[in-house]
């Protein structure tokens, strides 16, 4: 982070001013933490604090310190959007670009605030006053941290901010098992759990909280895995049907996508999942080594993400978007053959 930065926010935050949070779209566990861990920090410093989901997000991320004060934009427009019209200061985190919140974006053309982005995804837009953005740290939580040591503000780090940081962390490093965790991440984790965050705990309500439904749906997922084993890649497919016959819930499928990436000798894997309207097909894309799903996503499905990890989405019909798939795949056979 730039002193340049780091002094501008800390004579913005300074005294008590509105302040407005948005993760992106569709919020993971890195942006809802991100989101509530500075939440939790803000209101310390006693400013008036508001987190601004564009859309619901998973049942098992709602356990977190602060969910129950969190404002969903598509169901409570009116009052997200006096929200961010009275605003002096508006964070957006876990995302880089404004299209990533959608329908939101309209709630935002007034305001007079003045923008923070804490991200780690490539190709930042220019919209912030301030920007944070290392697309090589481990996760938004991690760089949420750094930004308030940056600040001077390491005695503010109580056990909810310690909880929601430690959140995003786990999750988006893969529960610590992604290139990304450094040395620096692990040093991070220890003082969270220093300061609160009770690891344990945290990991059984992410993963240890499935419903029936949930499971007997990855077991649907599985039977639909393919391995195309020319390509070192894997995919799964998941209809629309498959999905009403199981009670499919927002969130249902994290993490599928990486029992393709298990199998032996597997670079590449890939989940199509039919949308709501079944009017375009969600692709969350993840690789092992130097193929890069960031680069994949962004040529082929107007997406992004990280070399590892990545999503987009198709307009085409589910069979047609898995026959572009095995052409896609076809062109890399070489580097994933390496």
């Amino acid at each position: 982070m730039k002193t340049s930065d780091i002094i501008t926010a800390k004579e913005w935050l300074t005294e008590p001013k509105k302040i407005v949070i948005i993760p992106h779209k569709n919020p993971d566990g890195d942006a809802m933490g991100s989101a509530l861990g500075l939440y939790h920090w803000l209101i310390q410093k006693h400013h008036e604090v508001t987190v601004i989901a564009p859309n619901e997000y998973p049942l098992f991320l709602k356990w977190m310190p602060g969910d129950d004060r969190v404002l969903i934009y598509e169901s409570n427009s009116t009052k997200a959007n006096s929200l961010l019209l009275e605003a002096d200061i508006i964070f957006t985190v876990d995302f880089n670009a404004l299209s990533r919140i959608e329908e939101m974006q309209g709630g935002l053309k007034d305001t007079k605030a003045k923008f923070i982005m804490i991200d780690h995804h490539q190709a930042p837009e220019d919209y912030a006053a301030v920007t944070y953005s290392d697309v090589t740290m481990s996760s938004t939580c991690e760089m949420v941290y750094n930004f308030m040591s940056a600040l001077g503000d390491a005695s503010l780090l109580n056990k909810d901010v310690a909880t929601c940081l430690y959140t995003g962390i786990m999750t988006d490093t893969g529960s610590f098992r992604f290139a990304s965790t450094t040395p620096e991440t692990h040093r991070v984790v220890a003082s969270l759990i220093e300061n609160g965050a009770e690891n344990a705990t945290i990991h059984n309500n992410i993963y240890d909280s499935n419903s029936f439904h949930k499971l007997q749906l990855l077991g649907v997922a599985l039977k639909n895995l393919v391995y195309m084993e020319a390509y070192h890649t894997a995919y799964i497919t998941l209809t629309r049907a498959e999905l009403d016959a199981h009670q499919f819930k927002k969130g249902d499928t994290e993490g599928f996508v990486n029992y393709g990436l298990s199998i032996n000798g597997a670079k590449l894997a890939a989940i199509f999942i039919e949308s709501e309207q079944d009017n375009y097909v969600k692709i969350s894309l993840r690789s092992k080594g130097s193929f890069d799903v960031n680069t994949f996503a962004r040529r082929y499905y107007n997406g992004g993400g990280h070399i590892n990890a990545a999503g987009g989405r198709s307009d085409k019909p589910l069979q047609e978007t898995i026959a572009d798939f095995k052409n896609y795949v076809a062109h890399y056979q070489n580097e994933l053959s390496l």
